[in-house]
């Protein structure tokens, strides 16, 4: 394929997935920010009113940033699991694996569906928090940088569970028994400077931590940890992810049937 042939198959690709979530946007953009307005309410204004301020910061500051981290992360996962396991179940990702569209090009296309979903719901969950605190900009490059790159990096770990995954039940687990408790230990809540010594150190294993804490430096300019040492973990970790997302799709295995 020419360069023209395998840019109009990227964009059929990325239109199919941005049409996908958005035809049903009640399903995929509505019911995650209800459930960040909720966090809102119940953990920044209830809950943050007794807490008082963290790091300088009232509570409902310090934590909005990582609820929009938690709601990008979750939903560009959520939506490539389940897209590209459809297209599996379906048996019409074998008509892209037998046509002449390029296994990075497929990889790509799924990838920016899911970082378009991801950001989408990102944005709107920051308009809702605006209705709850004023955010200042620490510094845009860092925020729109970070949030871009989880983004990428949880679109393909969604990448390789939909290809594992063997029933609609098992995209569920990782999100359910992974996602989840990484997410609520990574410092979206708290400053991992509350905890014992010994219990930071067991925090800093968690990449959540390192993405949620590079987005609050974005937008507060604090962290709890080394904003370089971040961006440089989050790009490995997406090499990493993206070779290894490649090499499933040019073995074939567990995708034909």
């Amino acid at each position: 394929m020419n360069a023209q042939e395998q840019w109009i198959a990227l964009s059929t690709i990325v239109r199919k997935e941005v049409h996908r979530f958005m035809r049903i946007w009640v399903q995929t953009l509505v019911p995650p920010v209800i459930t960040m307005t909720l966090y809102f309410v119940i953990f920044g204004s209830l809950i943050g009113s007794r807490i008082g301020s963290m790091d300088g910061f009232s509570y409902m500051e310090f934590v909005v940033p990582g609820l929009i981290m938690m709601s990008v992360l979750t939903n560009s996962y959520s939506n490539v699991v389940s897209s590209f396991y459809s297209a599996k179940f379906q048996r019409s990702v074998e008509e892209l694996l037998v046509s002449p569209t390029p296994n990075y090009i497929i990889l790509l296309g799924y990838t920016i569906g899911g970082v378009a979903r991801g950001l989408a719901v990102g944005f709107i969950v920051t308009l809702v928090s605006l209705l709850f605190t004023e955010l200042q900009v620490h510094s845009l490059p860092v925020m729109v940088a970070i949030v871009v790159m989880t983004s990428v990096l949880f679109s393909l770990m969604g990448f390789v569970n939909a290809v594992y995954a063997n029933s609609f039940d098992d995209i569920s687990i990782v999100p359910t028994f992974v996602l989840t408790p990484l997410t609520y230990l990574g410092g979206v809540f708290y400053s991992i400077s509350l905890l014992p010594e010994f219990w930071q150190g067991v925090s800093q294993l968690n990449p959540v931590l390192y993405m949620v804490n590079a987005f609050r430096y974005g937008i507060l300019g604090i962290s709890d940890i080394n904003v370089g040492f971040a961006f440089m973990g989050v790009g490995a970790f997406i090499l990493g992810l993206y070779l290894y997302c490649l090499s499933l799709l040019n073995s074939g295995k567990r995708l034909r049937a």
